[in-house]
C-alpha cells in the first residue's frame, strides 16, 4: 500500500473534466493532494488454468496428427467433466522444425517436427481444482499452466475499497490541515483509478511429462487482492 501526501502551501484553482465539460473549483486557503491506494482480500471464486499437448514426430503431418488426436482426447475430457464449451478456448497452435545444434560438425542438424495446442479453461468451481487436473494428464495432457485464482464480481470489495481509501485520504488531509493551523477540510476533486478486476493469484507453472499422474495435486485457493486508487484534493478550511 503506497500514499503518497502532498501539503501545496499556496492557494491554487483546482479543474476536474466532468461529462466533457471543464468545472474550475475556487480555493482560498491551503490545497491538499493525496493519492491513496486500498486493496482488501476477496476469496477467489473462478480459476483459469491452461492445458496442453506436445508432440514430437519426424515429418510435419505425423506430428500434427499425433497432437490433434491427443489434444481431442484432453479438449473430450474436459466436457465429460461438465465444463461448458464457452469456458474452453484454444489460445495457441503451433508446428515447427526442430533443430539441434551438433558440436563435433558444429551446424545445426534437423531433428524433425514439434506440434504443440494449448487451451485455456475456466473453472466456475474452485473446489475441484486438483481433480481436473488430474483428469487433464489422464487424458494426455502434458503442459499444464496454473492456476490462476480470481472473483467473477469484485463490485462490493471494490466498493469497501473505496470507503476505507477515502476515510484515510480524509484522516491524513486533517492531520496536515491542523499542523498548518487550519480546523478542517473540504473536498474539492475526487478521481479513481481501478486497474481491472480482482488481481490474479498464480501457482508456478506445471510441466508435466508423465501420461498418468499419482494423484490429483493438492490446490488451495488462498485469498485474491481487489482495490481502488483514489486522488482526492482537499482544501483546508477553519
Amino acid at each position: 500500500m503506497r500514499i503518497y501526501p502532498i501539503l501545496l502551501a499556496s492557494a491554487g484553482l483546482m479543474a476536474a473534466p466532468v461529462a466533457a465539460a471543464e468545472i474550475t473549483v475556487q480555493a482560498t486557503g491551503p490545497v491538499i493532494e493525496l493519492v491513496v491506494n486500498e486493496q482488501v482480500e476477496v476469496e477467489p471464486d473462478q480459476v483459469t488454468i491452461s492445458a496442453g499437448v506436445t508432440n514430437r514426430a519426424m515429418t510435419a503431418q505425423e506430428a500434427l496428427s499425433q497432437n490433434s488426436a491427443q489434444m481431442q482426447r484432453v479438449i473430450d475430457r474436459l466436457r465429460s467433466l461438465g465444463i461448458p464449451e464457452r469456458d474452453i478456448q484454444t489460445t495457441r497452435i503451433n508446428l515447427g522444425a526442430r533443430f539441434e545444434y551438433d558440436q563435433p560438425s558444429q551446424r545445426q542438424v534437423f531433428r524433425g517436427y514439434e506440434a504443440s495446442n494449448q487451451v485455456r479453461v475456466l473453472l466456475r468451481d474452485t473446489e475441484n481444482v486438483g481433480r481436473v487436473l488430474d483428469a487433464l494428464v489422464q487424458a494426455g495432457a502434458n503442459d499444464i499452466n496454473g492456476p490462476r485464482f480470481s472473483v467473477s464480481d469484485d463490485t462490493g470489495p471494490k466498493a469497501e475499497a473505496r470507503r476505507r481509501a477515502l476515510e484515510r485520504a480524509r484522516g491524513m488531509a486533517m492531520d496536515y490541515a491542523r499542523v498548518a493551523g487550519y480546523s478542517n477540510v473540504r473536498v474539492l476533486k475526487i478521481a479513481e483509478s481501478v486497474s481491472g478486476s480482482a488481481r490474479e493469484y498464480s501457482a508456478d507453472a506445471i510441466m508435466v511429462t508423465a501420461q498418468r499422474a499419482g494423484a490429483a495435486p493438492p490446490v488451495q485457493p488462498g485469498m485474491v487482492e481487489t482495490g481502488v486508487t483514489v486522488s482526492v484534493t482537499y482544501e483546508a478550511v477553519n
